[in-house]
């Protein structure tokens, strides 16, 4: 039980700990879903050396906290596969970028121009798309921090030898940790109370690790109150805005060459490239990092079907 303990405090004292792009970074949303991961199958051990009753309460209580990981799950899965899309449509703008830059024509411009248009427009859809997901499939879950008082955490860490401490605890990190999710990829904002008072990490432990992370995601929250809503993904926001500037360097140079300026033209012709080549880097990186946070989904997904027929399995026996 104590390693469960040093396991979740390490994993979430570390995503605290920043790194580029914030906790709406791929690189954070990938180890938050590893951690979600690894907390649920670690706890899932831990069953068979607690000596607990054949199936009773504890069964129950299990069987609801894994079911509404799962729903978050698939919740997750769906608002990923909107940005999947706008990776195709982002993909078909960056390879027009490629052929205008061997033949500038006028066409190659109209071709460079409707798909971008069609990757903003995609973009906004998927945006549209994961708020209505979030009213629909994130919100009921209800992902708020449950404090308990000293006395109320002393006498739950023994129930079920143990096992109802670890299950608190689980509860507690893992809905941290799907706000987190939500929030930078199904346009999520936490729900009003999500956060409580900062007297939470006076008990010190795993509940110091929630508290510090919690108001690192506030901090977050809060700097990017003036910003568009919409998805906070890091990635996603860099793709629109490369894809944008890349719009606008075509234009110069069109203009450029319009009025006849060769020089200046060829100057533009070259930030176009700039350009392209950095929508194509950062659209690689989005890709690459949506294909692994969706993995690591798909496979929480597994061993929660294997730890409900694991336990189920060991309470008929």
């Amino acid at each position: 039980m104590n390693g469960f303990f040093t396991t979740l405090a390490r994993g979430l004292d570390e995503l605290s700990g920043g790194g580029s792009g914030g906790l709406t970074s791929l690189a954070a949303l990938v180890r938050a879903a590893a951690l979600l991961r690894g907390l649920h199958s670690q706890l899932t051990m831990l069953v068979g050396q607690l000596h607990l009753p054949p199936g009773g309460r504890w069964l129950d209580e299990y069987m609801d906290e894994t079911a509404r990981l799962w729903d978050a799950c698939l919740a997750l899965k769906l608002g990923l596969a909107a940005v999947e899309r706008y990776c195709s449509a982002a993909s078909c703008a960056a390879a027009a970028l490629d052929d205008w830059l061997q033949d500038p024509s006028p066409l190659s411009t109209r071709q460079v121009m409707r798909a971008i248009s069609a990757s903003r427009r995609e973009a906004m859809a998927a945006e549209e798309e994961n708020r209505a997901l979030s009213e629909s499939r994130i919100a009921p879950l209800s992902l708020r921090l449950d404090e308990l008082r000293a006395a109320d955490a002393c006498r739950l860490s023994g129930g079920f030898n143990g096992f109802r401490g670890l299950l608190y605890a689980l509860h507690n990190a893992s809905s941290l940790l799907l706000l987190i999710l939500a929030g930078a990829a199904v346009s999520s904002s936490p729900p009003d109370g999500a956060f409580p008072s900062a007297d939470s990490a006076a008990g010190g432990g795993f509940m110091a690790s929630i508290a510090a992370l919690q108001k690192r995601m506030a901090e977050e929250v809060s700097a990017g109150a003036g910003e568009e809503g919409g998805i906070r993904m890091h990635e996603f926001r860099r793709v629109r805005a490369a894809a944008e500037a890349a719009r606008e360097e075509v234009e110069r140079a069109v203009a450029a060459a319009g009025a006849g300026r060769k020089c200046c033209g060829e100057q533009l012709s070259g930030a176009v490239k700039c350009k392209a080549e950095e929508l194509k880097a950062w659209l690689d990186v989005l890709r690459t990092g949506t294909d692994g946070l969706v993995c690591q989904l798909d496979d929480f997904l597994d061993d929660i079907v294997e730890g409900r027929k694991e336990l189920s399995d060991l309470c008929s026996h």
